[in-house]
């Protein structure tokens, strides 16, 4: 069985729990430098476990100690967005937190894959990898299968299609200069085209790479946290049951898709060993130059970054 470490008991990290319990398969600890905040969700999670019929075994803690020997680290420790904030607004309060989990996390369980989930996502996500000192493949920040995610349902609602026929691919920064890919998204394997008109695939694009702002503006104080949990989870199983499935991910670039020395997402294949391979799609020009402009954004919050061990 799985170990799966959680940092971080707000309503991200609470629901990542939940949903793992749910799953089943693994053993997870939920942390929160809280004194008690994880130790009351878990027990509360867990007394919802004979009733509901999910697993039981779980451990809610302030202890860092209870995270070791974990075979996949979650990280959701960090400040949420505020109506009018962008994730780049974030960069310097968030990029203290994860050094300091990052510093907690990585003696203790060495062989541990980080999932990412803290925000601006693929600057935080490059901050961890520089930090942990494990290899890319470790290192993988969620953010394309929640925009990936989003897209599809906005295509269902457009379409009354199920979801389950609706396939999306999305790269790039997890933020406003996400790149949703018409040309390699399909339903049913046919081209969107087919079902939406132009103006449709334009509007569900926008609103897509609006998904995360749109929520925050109807919740005032919070950000999204069922959709973003939900998304952890479905990687953190491709992780654990070794699946080869494919996902897109922001993880750090050697070369692909001309990038290097950045973490950007693009389709991968997780497997138990995490990163298994970095997939490079062939572009045209303007998605090429949407992914320039991509990187653009995700290197002007980079520049600000401090990598001080």
């Amino acid at each position: 069985m799985s170990k799966v470490s959680i940092i971080g008991a707000g309503f991200v990290g609470s629901t990542i729990a939940h949903w793992a319990m749910v799953s089943g398969g693994c053993q997870v600890v939920l942390l929160d430098i809280v004194e008690g905040l994880a130790t009351g969700k878990i027990l509360d999670l867990i007394q919802a476990g004979p009733i509901a019929g999910h697993a039981v075994d779980a451990v809610g803690t302030s202890d860092y100690a209870d995270t070791a020997d974990s075979d996949l680290v979650i990280i959701t420790a960090g400040v949420a967005r505020k109506p009018g904030m962008t994730r780049e607004d974030l960069v310097q309060v968030n990029a203290n937190i994860v050094a300091a989990v990052i510093k907690e996390v990585v003696p203790r369980s060495p062989d541990a894959i980080l999932l990412m989930m803290t925000n601006p996502l693929d600057t935080m996500t490059y901050l961890a990898y520089k930090l942990s000192g494990f290899p890319r493949e470790r290192v993988i920040g969620q953010a394309g299968v929640l925009d990936s995610g989003r897209m599809r349902t906005f295509i269902a609602m457009e379409t009354g299609i199920s979801p389950h026929n609706i396939h999306t691919t999305v790269l790039g920064g997890h933020g406003d200069e996400m790149v949703p890919l018409v040309r390699y998204s399909n339903i049913g394997g046919m081209p969107l085209s087919y079902f939406l008109t132009d103006e449709q695939i334009a509007r569900i694009v926008a609103r897509t790479r609006d998904g995360g702002a749109e929520i925050v503006r109807y919740l005032k104080t919070g950000s999204a946290y069922y959709a973003p949990g939900a998304s952890a989870c479905r990687m953190a199983q491709a992780i654990a049951k070794d699946a080869h499935e494919i996902y897109p991910a922001s993880v750090f670039l050697q070369g692909e898709y001309g990038m290097s020395d950045i973490c950007f997402g693009v389709p991968v294949i997780l497997g138990r060993r995490g990163v298994e391979r970095v997939i490079e799609l062939e572009l045209n020009d303007e998605e090429r130059a949407a992914l320039r402009r991509s990187e653009y954004l995700i290197r002007s919050t980079m520049a600000s970054l401090k990598l001080e061990k």
